[in-house]
């Protein structure tokens, strides 16, 4: 007779120990099974829109400082030059060692196939899912981009991924089974309850590899199942560095506070701060694996060119993607500058996306681990085109 191991079958079977049925660390395999290769990738969702023109400003498009008089990131005011073109924001100055290093580029002006509406929730939805659904394409996809994508990893024998942190991120939904794991998991065992489970699980061969795995990812990151992990964005990377120097390849998790509609001169400093560490975290967690990991961030849609009249930006169109590690080719902006003259613009308020944020998105699952050209066409990023490879990888 088998048995029921899914965590609503063990709620049934009386299993409760006292844990909260949402915190419970099993909500799926705990199993980290080796893929092939030793490349590691780790997506980080900027949720709320991040203002590529702040972070990374065109400091030398004379448009520029025209449109954003108090906004602007230049050399000389609230950043550092990048390329005599391109300057860095302050706050992620942390990470010009890194630049320095040829461990951090950016890709300029792109986008999803998401339009007009400029909605924060379905944006997120164009963007996790990978599908062009939200602009009247195709029937939208319940499931996620980089969850189509382990079905592509050859060798692959089961959960290689592990979604970090509170949010439900679409991204790694769908039907090939993925880890979710939050660093403050309110797991209020008592050690009497924790001994318990741990007799419990051992009556089963299958459970009691998992329940071991649980513990020791606990006993790892200094949880004793008693208090909860304080969730930032250092835990957030503390926690994928750990799974990533292990068997597992690829981590996700979410950073928030890139809404930023009014006063954006000081909104925008605490989440960029919380990204640069958390990049930072992961270079330092991932150690020597670090060479052989990227760093992609990518965000659902970018804000507008101009700054409104609260001195911060709306809902805007092209973006910004943020690559970082250590198996990038170079520093450098990638990307066609398309220029922010008003007829240059995407309805004269928005920078004219020049390329599709998928594209780059597949060229960096088919360069880490060979997944196959036509099926991430078809089936991760149905309609896309891959085109040429920017080479944004050594």
């Amino acid at each position: 007779m088998s048995m029921d191991l899914s965590r609503r079958g063990l709620l049934k079977g009386g299993l409760t120990l006292g844990c909260s049925a949402a915190a419970f660390p099993l909500m799926s395999k705990v199993t980290f099974a080796s893929a092939p290769g030793d490349n590691r990738l780790v997506v980080i969702v900027l949720r709320g829109a991040l203002d590529g023109l702040a972070a990374v400003g065109p400091y030398t498009d004379r448009n520029y400082l025209s449109m954003r008089p108090n906004l602007a990131t230049t050399p000389d005011r609230k950043g550092f030059d990048l390329d005599g073109r391109f300057a860095l924001h302050e706050e992620l100055g942390a990470l010009m060692p890194l630049w320095q290093a040829g461990e951090l580029s950016f890709v300029h002006a792109v986008s999803t196939p998401y339009r007009d509406k400029r909605s924060h929730f379905d944006g997120q939805d164009a963007l996790e899912s990978g599908t062009e659904a939200e602009s009247g394409g195709m029937t939208p996809s319940k499931d996620g981009w980089l969850n189509r994508a382990l079905s592509l990893l050859p060798g692959a024998q089961s959960s290689t991924a592990v979604a970090v942190g509170r949010d439900n991120m679409l991204l790694l939904d769908g039907a090939n089974p993925a880890l979710n794991w939050s660093p403050d998991s309110d797991i209020q065992l008592s050690p009497q309850a924790l001994q318990l489970f741990r007799m419990i699980s051992e009556r089963d061969p299958l459970f009691a590899a998992a329940a071991r795995e649980a513990t020791e990812i606990d006993a790892a990151l200094g949880m004793d199942g008693s208090a909860a992990k304080k969730v930032d964005a250092k835990s957030l990377a503390a926690l994928s560095a750990e799974m990533l120097r292990g068997e597992s390849r690829i981590a996700a998790f979410s950073l928030g506070g890139w809404d930023t509609h009014r006063r954006q001169e000081g909104a925008i400093r605490k989440p960029m701060n919380q990204l640069a560490e958390a990049i930072l975290e992961l270079k330092t967690g991932l150690g020597p694996v670090w060479e052989k990991t990227a760093v992609m961030c990518i965000t659902e849609f970018g804000r507008t060119a101009r700054e409104n009249g609260s001195e911060g930006t709306d809902h805007g169109t092209g973006g910004l993607m943020i690559y970082a590690g250590g198996s990038l080719s170079k520093a450098a902006v990638f990307g066609q500058w398309p220029g922010l003259r008003s007829s240059d613009l995407f309805e004269d308020r928005d920078l004219m996306p020049t390329d599709d944020l998928r594209r780059h998105a597949a060229w960096t699952l088919r360069t880490l681990f060979g997944m196959d050209r036509a099926r991430l066409e078809r089936d991760v990023f149905p309609g896309i085109t891959m085109g040429q490879d920017a080479r944004i990888f050594a």
